[in-house]
């Protein structure tokens, strides 16, 4: 079972704090499937206005962590491609949130690779937490130099 730390997925992904959204990678195989996970905790800058009574994790920093663990996938399914490399998402199609996520839960993060097409890649993804769906949605990102 392949995994990944902070540091190996630091090389991989161009973010950082606060927008680095996922903690650890728990098992992948290239083109097939990836699982992350983003440990959510109350020190959040999102929580201190999405909402200060009721602190819920924006469903947008959802999808981005889901396409991350995308971009993820991705790269470590074309080790070949330069590491300059950055990888875009370019659509977000059929998604579906089913349940808030707060301080203290442990977001997983499933993506599979479904197909490429003229350089766009297409993943099925879905987060969850005690088991239950959270999130689901279909993400297409494409990859480009940053110059380009």
């Amino acid at each position: 079972m392949n995994k990944m730390t902070i540091e190996e997925i630091r090389k991989h992904l161009p973010h950082r704090y606060p927008f680095l959204l996922i903690d650890a990678v728990t098992s992948y195989e290239p083109e097939k499937s990836l699982t992350a996970i983003k440990n959510v905790t109350i020190n959040e800058p999102f929580f201190q206005g999405h909402f200060p009574i009721k602190p819920i994790m924006p469903g947008v920093l959802i999808i981005e962590a889901m396409a991350q663990a995308a971009a993820l996938l991705g790269c470590v399914s074309r080790p070949a491609v330069k590491e300059s490399t950055l990888y875009y998402l370019v659509g977000i199609d059929n998604t579906r949130f089913r349940k808030t996520v707060g301080p203290g839960d442990q977001l997983v993060l499933e993506v599979n690779f479904e197909k490429e097409r003229r350089n766009i890649w297409k993943f099925n993804a879905k987060a969850t937490v005690n088991s239950q769906i959270v999130a689901m949605s279909d993400l297409l990102t494409t990859v480009m130099e940053p110059d380009s």
